[in-house]
C-alpha cells in the first residue's frame, strides 16, 4: 500500500511528460500538455499528469448508446449504476458519484458547455445526467481529483465534461448551410431515435445550429427473455446554439447555448432503480432538465491573455404526482397525511434544482528565466437553489471559489501546482426551531505534479491532492446527525503515480503504439454523505480506495487496431467502532479489449470484448463474473448519392449472457441480446 498523504496539505514526488506549446491542447484548463495520438476506435492523451479519457463523436456515433452514462462506461474506473433508462441511470467513477440509494454523493462533478448540472440526493431517482447522447460532440472524463480544481471542490471521483455540437461542425467552418439527419433503431424494446441538425453560417463570423433528438424505447429483455420492468421512456431533447466573432483578427467571440431533455411518464414506479413499485408505489412524473450558457471569450494576439467569461444555468426539474393507495406505506391513511409525513413524503415530493453559475478565467503564456509557464486563473460565484418540499425544506446554497493551475517546464521537468479556495453560505427557505438558520464554511484545497520527459517516447507522471467537500443543501434538518454535517467539511487526500509510452513503427513500419498504466490510493475521512453499516446516525469512520487504470491502444498501416482499457481495485470502508468491509461502491475489476480493421474512412468492423470480476449487486450479495460481447460495423459509402452517407451496425450481448450490472438492483437485469443500425445523412 503506498504511504497516506499528509493531511490537509499536498506534497508529491512523482513524474510526468511535457510536450511543445504547438501540440497543447487549448481547450482543457491546467495540466495543459497534451498530444494526441489514435490506432483504433479512441484517442488517446498522452504527456500529462491527468487520467483523461475522450469520447469523440465518431464514438458517440458508434455506441448507439441511448444515455451518456452508458457510453462512458466503458472508461477505466467508470462504472453505469442501474443504467437503462435515462432518468435512473447514474455514473460512478472510482466508487464515488452515483451509489444504490441516491443519483450522487457531490464527488464527481458533470457539466454541459461550462454549466455544471445535476441535483444533490434524490432519494432513488438517478438523475445525475438526464440528457441525450446525440447532443454532443464530444465527452470528457478526468478521473480523480487533481484536475478538478478549475471545476469545483470535494471532487473525489472526477469530472464529466460534455461539449454541445457546433454549427461550424456541420458547414466546414465556411459560410452556408449544412446539417444531418440520422436514425437509430433498437431491436430489444423496439427503440429508435430520430436526430436532426439544421446549421447556418450566414458570414464568416456568425452561426446557428437547431438540434431536435427524439428518443424512444418500449421496456427491455434480458438474456433469458423475461421482461425489464420500468425499462421504457420517451424522451424529446433539443438544442439552439450561436456563435458570433468579431473584431481585429476575430479576437472576441459570443457564444449563447440551450439545451433541453423532458420525459413525462405516466403510471411508472417511483424507484426509478428498481423494476417495480414495491413498498414505494407509483407516480406521475415529469423530468425537465435545461441548461443555458452564455461565454464571452477574448483572445487576442496575446500569449498572456486568453480570457473566458461563462455565466450558466441549470434546471432540474422533478414533478411527481402520487397515485393514491398505490404504496402500502400508505397503510390507508388519507392522502394528505401521507404525503405530510417527513419520512413518506419523499414519494409524494416535487424536487427543484437551479444553479447559476459565473466563472472568469484567464489562461497566460510566459517565461521567467527558464521557466516556462502556462497558468490558468479564474473565480466562481455559483448560487443553487432547492425547491422547498414536504420531505426535507429547501434552501439556497451561494459559493464563491477563486483558483490557479500554473503549469510550469524547465526542459524535460513539468512542476504544476494547482489551488482553490471556496467558500459557502446556506441558508434554509424554512426555518427550523432550535437550530441556525444559515451555515458558513469554506476551504482551501490543492494538488501538485511533478513531471519528467525520458526524450524517447517514456515518461512517469504522478499527482498527490486534497479537496474537501462543503455542506450541501439536502442536509438541512434539525437532527442532530445533519446538523454535525452542517458543521463540518468531508475531506480526501489522493496519490497517482503512472508512467507511459507512445512511439511510432514500433512493432511494424508504419505503425502506432500507445500504453498508459496509472495507480491511484484515495483516503476519504470526516465523512458526511455515508453512514454506517446498519446505522442511521452514525457515519463511517473512513474510506480507503486503491486501484491500477490501463488504457492502450495499437494501430498498424494496415488498418488493424487493438484498444484495451482496465481497471483492477481494491476498497475498505471502516466503521467507528474499528471494524471494516468491503467499501459499498467499489468498482469493479474489469478488462475492455477491442480488435477491429479500418478500410480508410470508408468501412471500420470491430469485436469487443468485456470481462468484469469481483462484482456485486446494489444490495452487497456476490454476482459471477460475467464476459460480454459486441460486434460493431461502420460504412461509409461515398460514391454519388451516397456520399455524405454513414450506415452503422452493432450486435449487443451477442451471446445473450443473462447477468445483473456491477452496483445494480438485483431485480433489473441487463438488457440481453440487441440489434442496432443507424443511419446517418450529413448535407
Amino acid at each position: 500500500m503506498l504511504t497516506p498523504l499528509l493531511r490537509g496539505t499536498t506534497a508529491l514526488v512523482c513524474l510526468s511528460l511535457a510536450v511543445p506549446a504547438s501540440a497543447q491542447n487549448t481547450e482543457t484548463p491546467g495540466f495543459l500538455g497534451t498530444l494526441i495520438l489514435t490506432g483504433g476506435k479512441r484517442d488517446l492523451s498522452f504527456g500529462t499528469a491527468l487520467a483523461r479519457t475522450v469520447v469523440g463523436e465518431e464514438e458517440i456515433q458508434d455506441r448507439q448508446a441511448s444515455t451518456v452514462a452508458q457510453l462512458i462506461d466503458s472508461v477505466p474506473g467508470v462504472t453505469l449504476v442501474n443504467g437503462t433508462t435515462p432518468q435512473g441511470s447514474g455514473i460512478n467513477i472510482r466508487g464515488f458519484g452515483a451509489n444504490t440509494t441516491y443519483g450522487t454523493d457531490q464527488k464527481i462533478a458533470v457539466q454541459i458547455d461550462g454549466a455544471s448540472v445535476g441535483s444533490e440526493e434524490l432519494y432513488r431517482i438517478g438523475t445525475q445526467l438526464f440528457t441525450d447522447p446525440l447532443l454532443y460532440r464530444e465527452v470528457e472524463v478526468l478521473r480523480g481529483t487533481i484536475g478538478s480544481f478549475a471545476y469545483g471542490s470535494g471532487i473525489v471521483g472526477g469530472v464529466v465534461k460534455m461539449e454541445t455540437k457546433n454549427a461550424s461542425d456541420f458547414t466546414g467552418g465556411v459560410p452556408g448551410f449544412g446539417g444531418s439527419q440520422t436514425l437509430e433503431y433498437s431491436s430489444n424494446g423496439d427503440g429508435w431515435a430520430s436526430s436532426t441538425n439544421l446549421a447556418w453560417m450566414p458570414t464568416q463570423g456568425a452561426e446557428f445550429l437547431m438540434n431536435y433528438t427524439l428518443r424512444d424505447q418500449d421496456d427491455l429483455t434480458d438474456g433469458d427473455g423475461d421482461t425489464i420492468g420500468n425499462s421504457s421512456f420517451r424522451t424529446p431533447s433539443y438544442l439552439a446554439k450561436g456563435k458570433f466573432t468579431f473584431g481585429q483578427d476575430g479576437a472576441h467571440s459570443l457564444t449563447l447555448g440551450h439545451s433541453n431533455t423532458l420525459a413525462d411518464d405516466k403510471d411508472v414506479p417511483y424507484d426509478q432503480f428498481e423494476t417495480t413499485a414495491g413498498s414505494f408505489g407509483r407516480v406521475d412524473r415529469v423530468t425537465d432538465t435545461t441548461q443555458t450558457t452564455l461565454e464571452y471569450r477574448f483572445n487576442p494576439a496575446s500569449d498572456l491573455i486568453d480570457l473566458r467569461a461563462n455565466l450558466s444555468h441549470a434546471d432540474q426539474r422533478i414533478d411527481a404526482t402520487y397515485i393514491d393507495g398505490s404504496s402500502p406505506f400508505q397503510a390507508g391513511d388519507p392522502l394528505d397525511a401521507f404525503c405530510a409525513n417527513p419520512f413518506f413524503g419523499v414519494i409524494c415530493a416535487d424536487n427543484r434544482y437551479e444553479t447559476t453559475k459565473l466563472t472568469l478565467s484567464n489562461r497566460a503564456l510566459f517565461a521567467t528565466g527558464t521557466v516556462e509557464h502556462d497558468m490558468l486563473a479564474g473565480v466562481e460565484a455559483i448560487r443553487k437553489e432547492r425547491l422547498n418540499a414536504s420531505s426535507a425544506p429547501g434552501g439556497t446554497d451561494r459559493r464563491f471559489a477563486a483558483f490557479v493551475v500554473n503549469e510550469m517546464t524547465i526542459g524535460q521537468i513539468t512542476v504544476t501546482p494547482a489551488l482553490r479556495y471556496e467558500t459557502s453560505t446556506i441558508e434554509s427557505s424554512e426555518p427550523l426551531a432550535g437550530v441556525p438558520n444559515s451555515y458558513e464554511t469554506d476551504a482551501l484545497m490543492g494538488g501538485l505534479a511533478l513531471a519528467y520527459d525520458f526524450g524517447n517516447g517514456l515518461s512517469a507522471f504522478g499527482s498527490a491532492a486534497y479537496t474537501e467537500g462543503l455542506p450541501i443543501i439536502d442536509d438541512l434538518a434539525a437532527s442532530a446527525t445533519s446538523q454535525r454535517r452542517l458543521m463540518m467539511t468531508e475531506k480526501s487526500q489522493t496519490l497517482e503515480l503512472g508512467a507511459e509510452y507512445t512511439g511510432t513503427d514500433v512493432f511494424a513500419q508504419g505503425d502506432t503504439f500507445t500504453i498508459r498504466g496509472n495507480f491511484y490510493q484515495t483516503k476519504l475521512w470526516d465523512i458526511t454523505s455515508y453512514t454506517a453499516s446498519g446505522s442511521t446516525t452514525s457515519d463511517l469512520d473512513h474510506v480507503e480506495s486503491n486501484g491500477f487504470e490501463l488504457e492502450a491502444s495499437y494501430g498498424m498501416e494496415s488498418g488493424l487496431y487493438l484498444d484495451l482499457a482496465g481497471h483492477l481495485g481494491e476498497s475498505t470502508e471502516y466503521n467507528p467502532d474499528g471494524t471494516n468491509t468491503t467499501w459499498r461502491n467499489s468498482p469493479a475489476d474489469r478488462v475492455q479489449l477491442t480488435m477491429g480493421k479500418k478500410w480508410d474512412d470508408r468501412v471500420d468492423l470491430s469485436w469487443e470484448i468485456v470481462h468484469a470480476a469481483d462484482r456485486r449487486d446494489a444490495l452487497g450479495g456476490d454476482l459471477s463474473n460475467s464476459t460480454i460481447h459486441n460486434l460493431r460495423a461502420t460504412l461509409r459509402p461515398e460514391q454519388g448519392w451516397l456520399d455524405g452517407t454513414e450506415v452503422r451496425f452493432g450486435v449487443e450481448n451477442v451471446l445473450d449472457a443473462d447477468y445483473v450490472g456491477h452496483l445494480s438492483s438485483p431485480s433489473r437485469k441487463s438488457p440481453g441480446r440487441t440489434f442496432k443500425v443507424s443511419l446517418t445523412k450529413s448535407f
